[in-house]
């Protein structure tokens, strides 16, 4: 339960300041006559003793309106998450050699390696509330797709923009890795983490990946390299003269021993996703890896309760002004 606006409630105090100045202004009923005989024959029907329930229905409906307009809200969901404090740049290979599908969605539905890893980066990122994720993609040349963020739902709609195709073609690992430790360079996150996924050879770019290697260990940025592809040969879609969609083997060719010191200069792990299981398995593992120790509770959603206030303040009020105008009405 929390007040979205507690300060509102300072206007709980205007409340008794109302009541003494509608005192204070009050006007005293007269009536001239010159005898009081006349009134002296009304029965005296002691319905002015309970006259105070106007304004304690008064008090009650500004008391209610006032809390409401605070806006109470009830959490819906409670979670508990960890790794507050990481900053991660996913750096992603979208040469033309990542349309092979060798993999498969979850689904069952084959599918190119692009797309099984929107999927699973998108499970890896719903587990890591707390950190912030950027995105480097990289064919030729290296391109920042998205910037270091909090905001998960913006990175997940840029890494769906992420298309084959959309940076000449090419496989510069060591430019996407300089970029993508570029973004993290001036970082004072606890933890600085670059996954870096690509299924083929560096042959692009002005820096080689050992180069690159170098500069980010000296930064203190750890480096999650992915080698993924079928081991031997891959299917890689084409067409045939009559526009079918067929498929044509290719080797699958990734440079795993610059890989593996990449990861090896910088802390961190190398891994080889040769499908959809494999792959999910490599960013589980990584997710267990980068934590931090604490947990703490965090509200995903709340339930306005303001209308449970106001409603009952609106009815007060009616009730008010009916007695006001019967039962409890003021002759002048």
């Amino acid at each position: 339960m929390r007040l979205h606006d507690p300060w509102l409630l300072a206007l709980l105090l205007v409340v008794p300041l109302l009541f003494w100045l509608e005192q204070r202004t009050r006007r005293v009923a007269a009536v001239r006559y010159p005898t009081l005989g006349v009134l002296r024959v009304i029965p005296y029907t002691g319905v002015r003793r309970w006259r105070w329930i106007l304004h304690a229905l008064r008090a009650l409906t500004l008391l209610l309106l006032v809390v409401a307009l605070a806006r109470p809200q009830l959490g819906k969901a409670e979670s508990q998450y960890t790794g507050q404090g990481i900053d991660i740049m996913l750096a992603v290979d979208v040469s033309g050699s990542m349309m092979s599908e060798d993999f498969t969605l979850p689904s069952g539905e084959r599918a190119n390696r692009l797309d099984v890893l929107k999927s699973v980066v998108k499970d890896f990122v719903a587990r890591r509330a707390g950190d912030r994720f950027g995105l480097v993609l990289f064919g030729a040349r290296p391109y920042t797709q998205c910037p270091l963020t909090l905001d998960h739902g913006w990175l997940l709609q840029n890494l769906e923009r992420a298309r084959i195709g959309m940076i000449e073609d090419g496989t510069a690992i060591g430019s996407g890795l300089a970029t993508a430790a570029g973004r993290l360079e001036h970082s004072d996150a606890k933890s600085k983490v670059i996954i870096l996924l690509t299924d083929g050879q560096n042959n692009a770019g002005k820096v080689s990946p050992l180069t690159a290697a170098d500069a980010v260990k000296a930064l203190g940025i750890k480096v999650y390299t992915i080698g993924v592809g079928t081991r031997g040969l891959a299917p890689f879609p084409a067409r045939d003269l009559f526009g079918n969609k067929v498929y044509q083997p290719m080797k699958v060719d990734i440079d795993e021993d610059t890989l593996k010191q990449i990861a090896q200069k910088t802390g961190g792990a190398y891994f080889r996703a040769t499908d959809t299981p494999s792959l999910q398995k490599i960013y589980a593992d990584i997710d267990q890896m980068e934590r931090t120790t604490f947990n703490a509770p965090r509200y995903l959603d709340y339930d306005e309760l303001y209308g449970w206030l106001a409603i009952p303040a609106l009815l007060l009020l009616g009730i008010e002004v009916s007695l006001a105008h019967t039962v409890l009405r003021k002759l002048p």
